[in-house]
């Protein structure tokens, strides 16, 4: 130890100190060449190089960018002109599509079995006409309609019409989503045409191999009007069953000459059926200018059925009483004149037939 305590500092012994050789100045000191201030000429150019070099680098970069924003721009919003869409409404036009599609799988498994395949009524409501679908058949009605049952259209409680959405009391089975896709496909444009897909897998719905997808197009006419004066199809929907049909374009209840659609038998004989929403016969035949009687057996239960002869103009000459099989009838039509003729269902336009009056 070199520090005794106790003795004086004079008397203490001192600590070993290793040896040591001065070191050199060059060791702390830069060669000469780092020292020089001057560019060779080598030197110089390089630099130039490089940074002619980097200007063009960041002028790509830039001209990049600018083409990235003005693209993206366009890609957003779209091409001047209408020449493309922007990219929301494009994706909105796509998932509207896909809605449709969803919707009608979800009408043909549990709406058709009433309203029929494509909409012509039979337990149900015709869905399809577009007297209805103007106004009345709109999303809020459609949807209060699920959420509650028959029950919001009439006021009874025993409305075959059930409760379909799962917000309702008690639940049904569709949740929002399919609520909404069911709507969008009832209110789906006649002027587009959609894929049937399948309702598992979702793939488009091809019947034979080679051929091709199966299509069908919405009911919504884009360029519909009602008549002037109309007046608004009624609110209760069993309205359809008793009267023959929406109010805004009354189907007369005379013969051609005025007479009641349904009298005694009277003249020919000519017969009709109706089973599973669809005429029997499907051609008639009567002799020209002398009265015939139609003998028509409604033999749908529960539903409504009739017979109403139009023209070749289209114009409705003769409408007979609605009845609800099964249930027969006698319609007296007064003498036509020689020609061809269109009969229907006045409930379900679908059911057609022709009529050939004299030889």
């Amino acid at each position: 130890m070199t520090d005794q305590p106790g003795r004086p500092p004079e008397e203490r012994l001192s600590a070993p100190r290793p040896s040591s050789a001065p070191v050199p100045g060059a060791r702390f000191s830069a060669p000469p060449s780092t020292h020089r201030n001057d560019l060779t000429p080598e030197r110089a150019a390089k630099i130039v190089r490089q940074s002619a070099s980097a200007r063009w680098v960041g002028f790509l970069a830039v001209t990049v960018v600018a083409l990235f924003v003005i693209g993206y721009y366009f890609y957003e919003l779209g091409l001047p002109g209408g020449m493309t869409k922007p990219r929301m409404q494009a994706a909105a036009e796509e998932q509207q599509v896909i809605d449709v599609e969803r919707g009608y799988n979800i009408y043909q498994a549990n709406c058709a079995q009433c309203h029929g395949i494509q909409g012509e009524g039979g337990k149900g409501p015709v869905l399809n006409r577009q007297d209805k679908l103007f106004a009345h058949l709109n999303p809020d009605y459609i949807r209060n309609m699920l959420q509650v049952g028959g029950r919001y259209a009439c006021g009874t409680a025993t409305s075959i019409m059930p409760i379909w959405s799962n917000t309702g009391t008690p639940p049904g089975p569709l949740n929002y989503k399919q609520v909404n896709d069911l709507i969008a496909f009832l209110r789906a444009s006649k002027a587009e045409t959609f894929t049937v897909r399948d309702a598992s897998k979702f793939e488009p719905v091809i019947p034979t191999p080679g051929a091709t997808a199966q299509t069908f197009t919405g009911w919504v006419d884009p360029a519909y009007q009602p008549a002037a004066g109309a007046t608004p199809y009624p609110a209760c929907w069993q309205a359809e069953f008793t009267s023959g049909g929406s109010t805004a374009t009354p189907a007369p209840s005379a013969g051609a000459s005025g007479a009641p659609a349904s009298q005694a038998p009277s003249g020919a004989m000519v017969n009709e059926t109706a089973l599973n929403i669809a005429f029997g016969t499907g051609e008639l035949k009567a002799p020209a200018d002398t009265a015939f009687t139609v003998n028509f057996d409604n033999q749908d239960a529960g539903i409504p059925h009739n017979i109403a002869i139009k023209d070749a103009s289209g114009a409705t000459i003769f409408t007979g009483d609605l009845i609800t099989g099964p249930k027969q009838i006698a319609y007296s039509v007064k003498a036509l004149a020689a020609g061809e003729y269109t009969f229907i269902c006045s409930v379900h336009p679908n059911m057609t037939g022709t009529l050939k009056v004299g030889n």
